[in-house]
C-alpha cells in the first residue's frame, strides 16, 4: 500500500493509458453519438482497425463554407410580440415577401429581412415610415446570433437525418467580422452535401377550393410546426411515392375544421393544373415544399368521413403522395427536422472544399510515416545525449503515452482529425521529450541526489520551468481556437490538450519514475 501511495502517479498514468486503449480499440468504447459517432457498432471494414474518426483531409469528402443571406436592423423599439406581428406584416406587405422571410423580436430589439431582395436604406426607410427611429448605419448585413445558432441546429439535424455519418456543422467568423456556417461530411461530393443544405426544407398544406367567381382558392391549413410525427418513404407505386405524416394534438382539431370549411366532408376527385392552377377541376388537398407543388389529391372517403364526424382529430394521420422519390425525401427530411432553415445560405459566394478519398489515403499514409519518423528522431537524439537506456527507454515510453491519451481523448469525443490535428500530435512529441529533458538534465547532471527530499526539490524547480513553458503555449495558442483560421484553429486545440495532458499527468508521472532510477532503496526520504 505504501508504494502504491508513493506511486499513486504512474499508476494513473498506467491506468489513463489502457482506458485509451480501449477507446481506441474496442468497438463501441466511445461515448458520442450522432453526428460525430463514427459507426464503431458495424462491421470491422466499415469500422476501420480504430474508434479514431477522420476529417475529410484524411478520409476524403467535401466542406461548404457559405455566409447567410440576410440583413440585421438593430436598436428597433419593440414593445411586445403583438407589435413584433405588425411589424413582420407590414414588412411582408411592402417587399411581397414570404411570412418566413422577415423575424422581428421585441427581446432582442432586432429585425431580421432574409433575402437580399432588400437593401439596407430600404429596410431602414420602411422601419421608419412605421414610425420607428431607424437609421441606415443601424441597418448590417447578416443575420443576429440567435438565428445563426438555429441555422447550425437546423442544418445539425438534416445531415443526421440523411445518413451522413462524420458530418459536421459550426459558425465561424473571419477576421472581418463576417459570419459563415461551415458544413462538413466525409466520403461525400459537393453536390450530394449542397442537396441536402440548398434549399430551406418549408412544407406546407393548403386546401385549393373552387369559389363562387368561377376559379380557385388557396387557404393555408397546415404549417411545418403543426406536424408531429413523420413516417419513413414507402413507394406505393412504380410512379409514386408516400410518406405518412401525424398532426399534432394542438393542431388536429384546428386542421379538421378548416377541411370541414373546405368541403372536405365528402369523398372529393382532384385533377391539379400545376401549370396553370385556376384550370384545375375538383377538390384538392395540396402540399408545397419550398413554395413548389410535390403533392396533389383528393380525399377519399375514409378520411372524409373522419373530417366530417371529428374523429380525425383522435387520430390525425394522412398520407401525402408525390411522383418521385426525391421530392418524398426531401419532405420526409424536412418535416423530421422540425423547422425549415431560418435563412438561405449564399452559396454564390460560398468556399467549398472536395477531396477524393484516394488522395486522402495518401495523406493518411504519409501522415503516419512523418509520426513515425518523428518518434524515432526524437529517440535517437534522447540515447545519443544520456547514452543509457534505463534514462532513454522511460522518458520515449512516457512521451508516447502522451500521444496515446491524446489520441484516446480525441477517439472518446469523436473529434475528426485532419492534417493539423496531426500536426499538433508530432507537435506534442516534440515539447513533450523537451519538457522531459529539462527534467532529467535538472537532476541527472548535478550530482549529490541522496535523499527524496532532495529529488523533490529540484524535480521543483524543473516543474516550474517546464509549467511556465506549458503556460505561454497555452496563452500564445488559445487566440487560435477562437479566431476563424481554418486548419490552425485545429493545431492549436490539440496542442492545447496535449499540453495540459502532459503537465497534469505525464511529467508527475516520469518524476516517479527517474526517482526510482536516481535513488536507492532507503533513500526515498
Amino acid at each position: 500500500m505504501s508504494s502504491l501511495r508513493d506511486n499513486w502517479r504512474i499508476v494513473l498514468l498506467i491506468v489513463l493509458v489502457l482506458g485509451s486503449m480501449v477507446t481506441l480499440l474496442v468497438p463501441g468504447a466511445t461515448v458520442a453519438t450522432g453526428d460525430n459517432a463514427t459507426e464503431a457498432n458495424g462491421s470491422e471494414a466499415e469500422r476501420g482497425l480504430t474508434n479514431l474518426q477522420y476529417g475529410i483531409q484524411l478520409d476524403g469528402g467535401s466542406r461548404i463554407r457559405a455566409p447567410i443571406v440576410g440583413s440585421t436592423a438593430e436598436n428597433v423599439d419593440i414593445a411586445d410580440r403583438n407589435e413584433s406581428r405588425t411589424i413582420e406584416d407590414s414588412l411582408q406587405q411592402r417587399f411581397g415577401l414570404d411570412s418566413i422571410d422577415v423575424r422581428a423580436s421585441a427581446r432582442t430589439n432586432t429585425v431580421e429581412v432574409f433575402t437580399d431582395n432588400v437593401t439596407r436604406a430600404e429596410l431602414a426607410t420602411a422601419l421608419r415610415e412605421q414610425g420607428n427611429d431607424v437609421s441606415e448605419d443601424d441597418v448590417r448585413d447578416g443575420v443576429t446570433q440567435a438565428t445563426r445558432n438555429e441555422m447550425v441546429r437546423v442544418i445539425d439535424r438534416k445531415l443526421s437525418l440523411s445518413a451522413l455519418s462524420g458530418a459536421n456543422v459550426r459558425e465561424a467568423q473571419s477576421p472581418t467580422g463576417q459570419n459563415f456556417i461551415v458544413i462538413e461530411a466525409t466520403g461525400r461530393d459537393i453536390e450530394d452535401l449542397r442537396s441536402i443544405i440548398d434549399e430551406r426544407g418549408v412544407v406546407r398544406v393548403y386546401t385549393f377550393t373552387p369559389n363562387a367567381s368561377g376559379g380557385y382558392t388557396r387557404n393555408q391549413a397546415l404549417t411545418q410546426a403543426d406536424f408531429d410525427s413523420i413516417g419513413n418513404v414507402q413507394q406505393q407505386s412504380e410512379n409514386e411515392y408516400s410518406v405518412s405524416v401525424t398532426v399534432s394534438d394542438e393542431a388536429a382539431p384546428r386542421f379538421t375544421e378548416s377541411m370541414q370549411e373546405a368541403g372536405f366532408t365528402q369523398a372529393t376527385r382532384c385533377q391539379y393544373n400545376r401549370e396553370n392552377p385556376q384550370q384545375s377541376s375538383g377538390r384538392c388537398l395540396l402540399a408545397t415544399l419550398n413554395s413548389e407543388v410535390v403533392f396533389d389529391g383528393g380525399v377519399r372517403s375514409g378520411l372524409a368521413q373522419q373530417f366530417r364526424t371529428g374523429e380525425f382529430a383522435n387520430d390525425p394521420t394522412f398520407r401525402m403522395t408525390t411522383p418521385t422519390r426525391e421530392q418524398a425525401r426531401d419532405i420526409e427530411l424536412s418535416l423530421k427536422a422540425g423547422a425549415p432553415l431560418p435563412a438561405p445560405l449564399d452559396f454564390e459566394n460560398a468556399q467549398t472544399t472536395s477531396l477524393q478519398p484516394a488522395l486522402a489515403d495518401q495523406f493518411k499514409t504519409n501522415s503516419m510515416i512523418t509520426g513515425l519518423i518523428a518518434v524515432l528522431a526524437v529517440s535517437v537524439v534522447v540515447y545519443l545525449r544520456y547514452g543509457d537506456v534505463r534514462v532513454a527507454v522511460p522518458m520515449i515510453v512516457t512521451a508516447l503515452s502522451e500521444v496515446v491519451l491524446l489520441l484516446g481523448f480525441v477517439s472518446v469525443i469523436q473529434f475528426p482529425i485532419d492534417l493539423s490535428h496531426i500536426a499538433g500530435f508530432i507537435a506534442v512529441i516534440g515539447t513533450g521529450a523537451d519538457d522531459l529533458i529539462i527534467i532529467a538534465d535538472e537532476i541527472l547532471q548535478r550530482e549529490g541526489v541522496a535523499t527524496g527530499r532532495v529529488f523533490q526539490s529540484r524535480f521543483r524547480k524543473a516543474f516550474w520551468v517546464i509549467g511556465a513553458a506549458a503556460a505561454t503555449t497555452i496563452i500564445a495558442m488559445s487566440p487560435l481556437t477562437v479566431l476563424s483560421l481554418g486548419d490552425l484553429s485545429g493545431f492549436a486545440i490539440i496542442t492545447i490538450i496535449g499540453v495540459l495532458l502532459g503537465v497534469l499527468i505525464t511529467r508527475p508521472a516520469y518524476g516517479d519514475i527517474l526517482r526510482k532510477l536516481v535513488l536507492k532503496d532507503g533513500n526515498e526520504d
